[in-house]
């Protein structure tokens, strides 16, 4: 059980929800604030306009597409290029801190998705992969604290209300915490059976 659940930790990748709108480097586009849009399919749209060059923006692109197929050693070699000429530019930070996280760098991938955070305080997606990467490395307390933070911004984001129940269930042994979660993301998502069995088998440990 604690195997089954763990991996769904993982299954989110926010990269398919950051976009870059990339101004080319000879026109003078002044870098802008990101700005979140819901998206189809739950997830969220990340819009900024950064100066990057063509080469650049090849290479986010190209770091798009390797993480879709799990190549992540090599895409973040490309996003590394990438916030380097562009420090600002806040979706190539979380899919950098992703990359890393998906490789086992889990101290870049912390310092990359704070980073993100810093530009996009009100960004879920980044939120939500940090409070892996502090589940990852046992920091417990800030994992939920970076699970509600993004729940506190779009309380139907649901991959974050899961791995918050997953988190108060198996890591904080807070069941009460763990039954709510479960059950909000059940209403929601009643086609995920394995979480139905979960409710049931904490609500028995509950003696419910």
């Amino acid at each position: 059980m604690l195997r089954s659940r763990h991996l769904s930790l993982l299954r989110f990748t926010g990269m398919l929800a950051a976009a870059l709108v990339a101004g080319a480097c000879n026109t003078p586009v002044a870098n802008r604030p990101a700005t979140l849009d819901r998206a189809e399919g739950g997830g969220f749209s990340l819009h900024q306009e950064i100066q990057l060059s063509g080469g650049a923006r090849a290479d986010f692109d190209e770091a798009v597409r390797l993480l879709a197929r799990e190549q992540y050693a090599s895409a973040a070699k490309l996003l590394e290029g990438v916030t380097r000429e562009a420090p600002e530019a806040t979706a190539a930070h979380i899919d950098l801190g992703i990359a890393y996280a998906r490789t086992g760098d889990l101290e870049r991938a912390k310092q990359s998705l704070e980073r993100a955070v810093e530009l996009a305080p009100r960004h879920p997606v980044a939120h939500n992969e940090l409070g892996i990467v502090h589940r990852r490395t046992g920091r417990f307390a800030e994992a939920r604290r970076s699970y509600e933070a993004a729940l506190a911004i779009h309380p139907e984001f649901h991959f974050a209300r899961k791995n918050l129940a997953i988190l108060c269930d198996l890591y904080l042994a807070d069941p009460i915490c763990a039954l709510e979660h479960y059950e909000l993301y059940g209403q929601a998502n009643p086609a995920d059976e394995k979480v139905a069995i979960w409710i049931v088998d904490l609500q028995n440990r509950m003696g419910r």
